[in-house]
């Protein structure tokens, strides 16, 4: 039987500690486009935010936040609670459009003792899953396997959240 090897280069400057330490707040990119790939911004309005993760769990992996630098979700508005609900939906929509998942790990960690890693700017994940995906390779390991390469995904799924936006035009 020949070994299988499951390739993730992009991640090692991250498990290192040697990634490019983000200037600012990952969740408020420079600027005012809607979108924008350098940052993995799919969608930005004036309530929400959804950026790909750059060391995601499984490809898709999407991060939703507040555009407001928010910590605690008792601090969210009606109005931003019921966006980043609409957001939720619709990215799961997109990412059962494109990439068919079977379910989903949906979650948001508030406060660092709660595992959130940027506790200062509440933000959900929401991981798309497979049946018989990798989750023995993290219980193992501590490794997650990636099978697109980020600017792929970032490519296919950031004209559905334009189109949230802008619509047919």
């Amino acid at each position: 039987m020949t070994a299988k090897n499951l390739w993730t280069p992009w991640r090692m400057e991250h498990v290192l500690g040697r990634a490019e330490k983000i200037t600012g707040c990952l969740f408020e990119p420079p600027g005012d486009s809607t979108s924008d790939s350098e940052y993995l911004l799919l969608y930005r309005d004036s309530l929400t935010v959804v950026l790909l993760n750059r060391f995601p769990y499984a490809n898709g992996h999407l991060l939703i936040a507040p555009r407001r630098h928010v910590a605690d979700i008792t601090d969210l508005s009606h109005r931003e609670s019921q966006a980043i609900m609409a957001m939720l939906q619709q990215g799961c929509t997109i990412l059962r459009r494109h990439l068919q998942p079977d379910g989903f790990n949906i979650g948001l960690n508030l406060g660092e003792v709660a595992g959130a890693g940027i506790a200062d700017h509440l933000h959900f994940h929401v991981v798309p899953r497979w049946q018989g995906d990798h989750n023995f390779m993290t219980i193992t390991a501590d490794i997650r396997t990636i099978p697109e390469h980020i600017s792929h995904t970032f490519t296919l799924l950031e004209p559905d959240f334009q189109q949230l936006l802008f619509g047919d035009k």
